[in-house]
C-alpha cells in the first residue's frame, strides 16, 4: 500500500510490521558497493505533449525504462539496479503514484508495496482545459497534479514526513523589485478563475526522512514544482526571492528533518534557468546535470548532499519518455 498526505489537516501514516524468519543472514554488502540509487523526474501524469499537438499517453513501465539507467548511465542493460527513491512531480494522485509503485516493484520481482509513495494531495481537484492535447481525453489524465516521493521498503525505513508547503509567485500584473510583490501560490493569491482554481496544488512540497536499513544513515528528500512565473521572477513566498534567487524554499517541517539528515537530495522542476550547481551550497547540497531538460531549457534540478558518483551522461537521461528528462545521482556511503 501507499503512503499518503491529505492536506486537510489530518495525516495519516500507515506502519506494517513484518514478521521474518532468518535461518542464515547474508555478509553485509562492503562499503564500497554501497549506493542510494536517486532520480528526479516531472513525469508529466504521463501523458507526453508532442511538437504537433498530439498527445501520447505512456504507461509507467515504458517511463521506467525510459529512465533507469546503469552504472554508465545506459537504459535497458541487465546491470540496471533497482532504484532506492524516485522524486516525482506532476502524478494524479495517490492512485497514479501507487500504481506506479507497484509497477516499478514488478520490474525487479518483487510484490506490489515494496515501492511505496509519499503524495502531497491525496486526489487534487482537477484544474486547466485542454493542457495542449489535441485529444481531449488526454488532456483530460492531466487536470490533476500532485507530487510525490517513491521509496524503496527493501532498503529504507520512513522515519518521519513534512507538512506539505507552497510555493511562491508573482501574480501576474504585479510589480516586482527584488521580491517585492511576491506571495504563496495558495489562496486567495492563485490564479483567478475557475478553471484554474486548483492549479496551486500542482506546487505543494512534501518531504520525508528515511532511514538507509543497512547501516542506519539518515536520508532527506524533498519533491518541488514551482510555478511558470519563476522563470521571469524568482519567488518563494511574500517578498522572498528564495535561495540564491532561485524561488526555492524548504518549509519548517521539512527543514527540522534535513537538519537531521546525513544525505540529502531534492529534486525540482523550478521551471526557471540558470540555477547554478552552488546554489543550495549553505544547505550543503550541490546540483547535478547541466544538461537540458525540457527542449532546449534546463528547469529541473537534483540538488544532493552526499558522494555522487561521476556519471558519463551528465546525471541526465537524454532518452526519458516525458516531456522532461529525468536526473540521477548515485550516491555511495
Amino acid at each position: 500500500m501507499s503512503l499518503s498526505l491529505r492536506s486537510s489537516g489530518a495525516v495519516a501514516l500507515a506502519a506494517a510490521a513484518l514478521a521474518t524468519t532468518t535461518i542464515t543472514q547474508a555478509a553485509p554488502a562492503a562499503a564500497a558497493d554501497r549506493v542510494l540509487r536517486v532520480y528526479s523526474n516531472n513525469i508529466e501524469n504521463l501523458v507526453r505533449n508532442n511538437a504537433d499537438g498530439t498527445c501520447t499517453r505512456i504507461s509507467g513501465p515504458d517511463h521506467l525504462r525510459s529512465m533507469l539507467v546503469d552504472d554508465n548511465g545506459a537504459t535497458g542493460t541487465s546491470g540496471v539496479q533497482a532504484p532506492d527513491l524516485l522524486i516525482v512531480q506532476q502524478v494524479r494522485g495517490t492512485g497514479q503514484a501507487t500504481a506506479y509503485a507497484d509497477q516499478l516493484s514488478a520490474k525487479f520481482g518483487h510484490p506490489a508495496g515494496t515501492y511505496r509513495a509519499i503524495v502531497a494531495w491525496d486526489d487534487p481537484e482537477p484544474w486547466g482545459g485542454s493542457h495542449h492535447c489535441s485529444q481531449q481525453s488526454l488532456g483530460d489524465l492531466k487536470k490533476k497534479q500532485t507530487n510525490a516521493i517513491v521509496y524503496n521498503t527493501r532498503t529504507l525505513s520512513l522515519a518521519d514526513t513534512s507538512k506539505y508547503w507552497s510555493a511562491g509567485w508573482l501574480k501576474p500584473g504585479t510589480a516586482y523589485n527584488g521580491g517585492a510583490g511576491c506571495t504563496l501560490y495558495k489562496p486567495p493569491s492563485n490564479d483567478d478563475g475557475a478553471a484554474y482554481a486548483y492549479k496551486w496544488k500542482r506546487t505543494s512540497a512534501i518531504a520525508a526522512r528515511f532511514t538507509i536499513k543497512e547501516t542506519g544513515t539518515s536520508v532527506f528528500a524533498a519533491t518541488m514544482h514551482l510555478p511558470e512565473q519563476n522563470g521571469q521572477h524568482a519567488c518563494a513566498g511574500a517578498g522572498d526571492t528564495g535561495i540564491a534567487g532561485s524561488g526555492i524554499h524548504v518549509g519548517a517541517d521539512a527543514t527540522s528533518l534535513m537538519n537531521a539528515s546525513a544525505i540529502r537530495v531534492i529534486g525540482v522542476d523550478a521551471n526557471r534557468t540558470g540555477i547554478a550547481p552552488a546554489a543550495l551550497a549553505g544547505l550543503g547540497m550541490t546540483g547535478y546535470g547541466a544538461k537540458a531538460t525540457m527542449g532546449s531549457r534546463k528547469i529541473d534540478y537534483l540538488f544532493v548532499k552526499g558522494a555522487v558518483r561521476p556519471s558519463s551522461v551528465d546525471h541526465t537521461v537524454s532518452g526519458t519518455k516525458s516531456n522532461h528528462l529525468a536526473l540521477y545521482g548515485f550516491i555511495a556511503y
